[in-house]
Parts: structure tokens; C-alpha cells; sequence
């Protein structure tokens, strides 16, 4: 039988039974905000193709960048804002810029427009979807944080692949513009209502994490989130210290932001390139919806498994695992030429990437401290939506140097070297029952 939940007087209590109303509303309210990325993945890139006319791969793609660099400077921001202002008010301004999104799509008589549009996609991501992530671990306390980043992602990712598939099949019918983006009209005033009036600041919870953990200190007993190995224990971060151990000093959280970052290279890559390479493979607009679709759903549904599984088995022989098998569906991305071996290539990206990412989130709260707790994760979240940015550069000077198929096999062995980083460089942040 599993010990109590731990609280404080007042109802205030860790765990995900004690606080199943407010994680199951977030749950729902990160698969509103995934879903304003989603009703971009099958189309955003023909649009750019076959109604603005841009013919050279790495024009195309500026979206991806502009959405990557706004992305990650807001989750490096988020994070701090969240410990210094609270979780709710980061998550309801992240919602506001979000609003304008899809009209600024629908309504563009430029490709200057999308981009800008993007740009504020990118800042309604870092703020709302960072929020959402971290609250989650507010709530969930260190034994279960694994299964709540694993529902956290499934949600938002299985929101992605439910409407790109959607706005596959209205674009196939309708056309690019403006049907598809309807759906992202809908998922922002509905996130926007449930985040600024149901949604509670979960803050408190951190805190009484952090009084927990000084307190297990104190009598010897240890705690789940007793800070890097040799770091900095529980002190007070500014947000350049917590900064620096996340991207260089400290082992696993530096290993984990340089996986995230790859992780997100090779997601741009699928979003942007690989629509292109489909289409000029001889597929039809609903079958590159199809297959835009199937690799996030995948990666979605997975990630109710192996968030999970990382509490059993430890994080990082999966993150490892999952790197190294998102180079092989890489690979075979490279190697097919038509719908069946693409589709399988897109599963097992799908798999590679959902052993991934609950799981490096996972292992940054581990080694986090509750009091730069948010922090550490704002700045993981930075390196890792880069890769957005650094993944649509290099695949699209790539693809117009040498082809499409050259720049999906450059990715695939950045993902590869990045997943023996972590297999040297990590340590074990949460072992299994009976591992050192």
C-alpha cells in the first residue's frame, strides 16, 4: 500500500488523487494549446508553395524559424515569470497573444504575415505550454512525475496529430485557407475561458514541495528532489546560475537540454521538410495529412506508456533508447519512396520521440529544486525549442544545396551523436527500485 499523499494543513496536497480536478483541466487545457500547433503541420508549408509562390526549401521554412526563436526566448522567460509572478497570469497572457494567430493566417496577403503569425504562435507556446508543464509538476510532487509529464505531452501531441489529420481533410476539401484554421479560432477562446476562469495558481504546491524536502534533509531521509549531484543544493538561483548549470555545469541537466534540442531539430525537420518530400514523392494533400498526423499520435498516445515506465525503469536509458531510435525512422524517412514504408518510418519516429520527451522533462525535475524549479525548466525548454529554429535552418539550406532526402539524413545522425552524449555525459536521475 503506497503512503499518503503529503500535505498541509488547509487542504493543500501533492500528488496526482489529490489534485485530480486541476491536473485533469490543465491536462485538457495543454491539449487545447497543442492543438494551435497542429493546425499548422499539414498545410503551413504547401501554403507557402503553392499560394505565396516560394520555391527555394529554406524561404519556405522562415515560419519554423521565427516560430522556434520566439518559443524558446519565451520558455527561458516563462520560467522565471512563473517563480516570480505565479503560474496562472503567464498562462492567461500566453493565450492572449495567441488569439490573432489564425486570422493573421487566414487573412495574409504575404508571406510576412504567416511569419509574424508565427511569431506570436511561438510566444503563446513557451508561455502556455511551459506553464502548463510546470503546474503539472507543482501538482504531482516527486513520485509520479513521470506519468504527469507523460499525460502532460500526450495531450498537447495527441491535439497536434487529431488536427493536423483534421485540417488535412478540410484542406483537401475546402482548400488551404481558410477552413483549416477555424479549428485554432475555436481551440484559442476556449483555452483562453477555462485558463482565466477555472484554472487555479498551483505555486503553493511547489512551495510545500521545497518545505518537504528541507524538511526530509534535516531528519535524514533524503528527498526526491535534493538537487544536482555536487550542484546546488537548495539555495536561492539567480536566473544566470540556474542557466548555466542547466546548459554547460551540471551533467544531467546539461545532457538533457542538448537532447531536447535534437529532439526539436529533427520535429522541425518532420514539420516543415518532410511534407515537401511527400508531396514531391507523388502523395495526395489527404495522404500527407494522413502521415503528418501519425507521427505525433503516435508520440502522443506513447506517452502515456513511457512517462510512466520512466518512474519503474529509471529515465535514462530511455531518453537514450529514444534517440537512437528516431535516427533509424530517420533513416528509413530517407530510404522510402512511397506511403507504406513513410507510414512505418512515421510510427517508429513517433516511438523514438515519446520515450523522449516526458522523460527528459521528467529528469529535470528530478534534479531541480523546487525553489528554480521553473527556472531549470524555462531553461531547457529554451535549448529545446531551438531546435526548431536550428532544425528548419539546417534542413533547408541543406535540402537547397543537396536535396530533400540529404537533409533528412544529416538529422538523422545529429540525432544519433545526441544520444551517445547522453549515454556518456548523464547519470541516472531517478533509479529503479534496486539500482545505485
Amino acid at each position: 500500500m503506497s503512503p499518503p499523499a503529503p500535505s498541509r494543513p488547509g487542504g493543500l496536497g501533492l500528488g496526482l488523487r489529490a489534485n485530480l480536478a486541476q491536473f485533469s483541466l490543465l491536462v485538457g487545457v495543454n491539449a487545447l494549446v497543442g492543438g494551435m500547433v497542429g493546425q499548422e503541420r499539414s498545410v503551413l508549408s504547401l501554403l507557402a508553395t503553392q499560394v505565396f509562390g516560394l520555391a527555394a526549401v529554406s524561404a519556405a521554412l522562415t515560419y519554423i524559424v521565427a516560430f522556434g526563436l520566439a518559443k524558446a526566448a519565451t520558455n527561458f522567460a516563462a520560467g522565471a515569470l512563473a517563480d516570480r509572478y505565479g503560474r496562472k497570469p503567464v498562462l492567461v497572457a500566453g493565450w492572449l497573444v495567441g488569439l490573432p494567430v489564425p486570422l493573421l493566417i487566414i487573412w495574409a496577403p504575404t508571406w510576412g504575415w504567416v511569419v509574424a503569425a508565427n511569431v506570436l504562435l511561438g510566444i503563446n507556446q513557451g508561455l502556455c505550454w511551459s506553464t502548463t508543464v510546470i503546474m503539472k509538476i507543482d501538482l504531482a510532487g516527486p513520485r509520479r512525475r513521470g506519468l504527469a509529464m507523460g499525460l502532460n505531452e500526450a495531450a498537447g501531441y495527441g491535439a497536434v496529430a487529431l488536427t493536423a489529420y483534421l485540417t488535412g481533410l478540410l484542406a483537401a476539401r475546402h482548400g488551404l485557407r481558410p477552413e483549416p484554421f477555424f479549428l485554432g479560432l475555436a481551440y484559442a477562446g476556449l483555452g483562453l475561458g477555462l485558463s482565466a476562469l477555472l484554472v487555479r495558481e498551483t505555486r503553493g504546491h511547489a512551495e510545500l514541495e521545497a518545505d518537504l524536502t528541507e524538511a526530509a534533509r534535516a531528519t535524514g531521509l533524503g528527498s526526491a528532489s535534493a538537487g544536482p549531484r555536487g550542484g546546488a543544493g537548495d539555495e536561492r538561483l539567480s536566473t544566470r546560475q540556474v542557466f548555466v548549470l542547466a546548459s554547460v555545469r551540471e551533467r544531467a541537466l546539461s545532457a538533457c537540454s542538448q537532447a531536447g534540442l535534437v529532439n526539436n531539430l529533427n520535429d522541425g525537420l518532420a514539420w516543415g521538410l518532410l511534407p515537401l518530400l511527400f508531396t514531391r514523392g507523388g502523395l495526395a494533400v489527404g495522404q500527407v495529412g494522413l502521415l503528418a498526423a501519425l507521427y505525433p499520435a503516435v508520440w502522443g498516445l506513447g506517452q502515456l506508456v513511457t512517462g510512466a515506465l520512466s518512474d519503474r525503469l529509471g529515465r535514462k536509458r530511455l531518453i537514450v533508447g529514444g534517440m537512437l531510435l528516431q535516427a533509424v525512422a530517420l533513416a528509413g524517412t530517407a530510404l522510402a519512396g512511397s506511403f507504406p514504408p513513410w507510414a512505418a518510418s512515421a510510427i517508429l519516429l513517433g516511438i523514438g520521440t515519446a520515450m523522449v520527451y516526458p522523460t527528459l522533462l521528467a529528469a529535470i525535475g528530478d534534479v531541480a529544486h523546487p525553489s528554480w524549479r521553473a527556472s531549470a525548466v524555462g531553461v531547457y525548454r529554451w535549448w529545446r525549442d531551438a531546435g526548431f529554429a536550428v532544425g528548419a535552418l539546417l534542413a533547408g539550406v541543406v535540402a537547397d544545396l543537396a536535396g530533400l532526402r540529404a537533409a533528412v539524413w544529416v538529422v538523422a545522425a545529429l540525432t544519433a551523436a545526441s544520444g551517445l552524449v547522453v549515454a556518456v555525459r548523464m547519470y541516472e536521475t531517478h533509479p529503479a527500485p534496486g539500482q545505485p
